[in-house]
C-alpha cells in the first residue's frame, strides 16, 4: 500500500514538474526560430489529442463510443476544450513569448484567485481566512514579479501581465467546469478528448487566420506561420507534445487519482519549481530576487487553499 501511495507521489511530481518543461521547451523555440504561439497550440493539443484518443481506442473503446453518443456530453466537452484548454494552452504560450516560461508559470498561480472567487460567488458564502491570505500572497507574488520590487515601474511586457491573467483565469475555467464530466467519463477519456476539441478550434483559428493574411497580400507561407524547423527545433516540439502534454497530463492525473485532489494540488507547486529551474539552468534566463519570492509567495498560495472542501463545495 504504502509503495503505491509512494509511486502516485512519483507519478504526480514527475508529471508536474514535465509541464514545466514543456514551458522551457516553447522559451527555446521562441528564442531560435521564427514560431507562432498560435502554430505550437495547434500542434501540441492536435498532438496531445490523437495520442489520448490510440489510448482510449486500446484501453477504454466501450466507455468512449458511449460517451461520443452523449450529446450533451460532447456539446461540454466542446466548450471545455474551446474556453479551457485552447484558452489556457494559447495564452500561456503567449505569455512565455512575451516574459519566460518560469515567470509565465508562476503568473499561472493566479488561477486560485479565480477559483476561490468563483467558489464564493457560486455557493453563496465569504471566503475563509486561508483563502483571504492565500489570495494576498498571490497578489502580492503577481507585483513582485511585474514590478521586480519596484512599484512605481511595471518591468515586464504589459501584454505578458495580461496574457497570463487571461490564461490563470482559462485555467481556472478548466479545473472547475469539467467536475461532473470527470465524475461520469473519467479524467483520461474528458482530457483527451478535450484536448482534441480545442486542437480543432486551434487549427481552425490557425487557418482563418492564414487565410486573412494571404487575401490581404501576403505569400502562403508566410501568411500560415509554418516554421522551418531543423533538429533541435523537432526535437523541442515534440517535447512539448509528447513529454510536456501527453507525458505530463497522465502521470499526473494518474498521481492524482492515488493521492488524492488536495495533495495533487500541492504537488502541482513542483511545476512553476521546474519551469523556473529549466528556464534558468538550461536557457539562462535571469531570475532576480523578486522573481524567485514571487516563486514563494504563489506556492504558498497553492498550500493555503489546497484544503479539501466541504458538502457542495466538493463538486466545484
Amino acid at each position: 500500500m504504502r509503495a503505491s501511495f509512494a509511486f502516485g507521489v512519483l507519478c504526480a511530481v514527475v508529471g508536474a514538474a514535465l509541464w514545466g518543461f514543456s514551458g522551457a521547451c516553447a522559451q527555446f523555440l521562441f528564442a531560435h526560430y521564427e514560431i507562432s504561439a498560435l502554430f505550437i497550440t495547434v500542434v501540441r493539443m492536435l498532438g496531445a489529442g490523437v495520442l489520448f484518443g490510440i489510448v482510449l481506442l486500446t484501453r477504454w473503446r466501450h466507455e468512449l463510443t458511449r460517451l461520443l453518443a452523449d450529446r450533451s456530453s460532447l456539446a461540454r466537452l466542446a466548450v471545455f476544450g474551446s474556453f479551457g484548454l485552447f484558452l489556457d494552452q494559447f495564452a500561456y504560450i503567449m505569455t512565455i513569448d512575451f516574459t519566460s516560461a518560469g515567470t509565465a508559470t508562476v503568473l499561472q498561480g493566479l488561477n486560485m484567485v479565480f477559483v476561490v472567487a468563483a467558489t464564493c460567488l457560486i455557493v453563496r458564502r465569504r471566503p475563509h481566512g486561508r483563502e483571504v491570505a492565500g489570495v494576498v500572497c498571490a497578489l502580492a507574488a503577481t507585483v513582485l514579479i511585474a514590478t521586480g520590487s519596484d512599484l512605481g515601474s511595471l518591468r515586464m511586457p504589459a501584454p505578458g501581465l495580461v496574457w497570463g491573467i487571461v490564461n490563470a483565469a482559462a485555467v481556472a475555467f478548466y479545473v472547475m467546469y469539467p467536475q461532473r464530466l470527470f465524475e461520469q467519463w473519467g479524467s483520461v477519456a474528458v482530457t483527451g478528448l478535450g484536448m482534441l476539441f480545442g486542437g480543432m478550434v486551434a487549427l481552425v483559428v490557425f487557418l482563418a487566420q492564414g487565410v486573412g493574411a494571404i487575401v490581404a497580400g501576403a505569400p502562403a507561407g508566410q501568411a500560415l506561420s509554418i516554421p522551418a524547423l531543423d533538429a533541435p527545433g523537432v526535437l523541442a516540439l515534440l517535447g512539448i507534445v509528447v513529454v510536456g502534454t501527453f507525458g505530463a497530463f497522465g502521470l499526473y492525473l494518474y498521481g492524482v487519482s492515488v493521492v488524492g485532489s488536495v495533495r495533487g494540488s500541492l504537488i502541482g507547486a513542483v511545476e512553476p519549481v521546474s519551469a523556473m529551474l529549466c528556464s534558468c539552468l538550461w536557457l539562462a534566463t535571469p531570475f532576480g530576487g523578486a522573481d524567485w519570492a514571487g516563486l514563494v509567495l504563489m506556492i504558498a498560495t497553492i498550500a493555503l487553499v489546497s484544503v479539501r472542501p466541504k458538502t457542495s463545495e466538493a463538486r466545484l
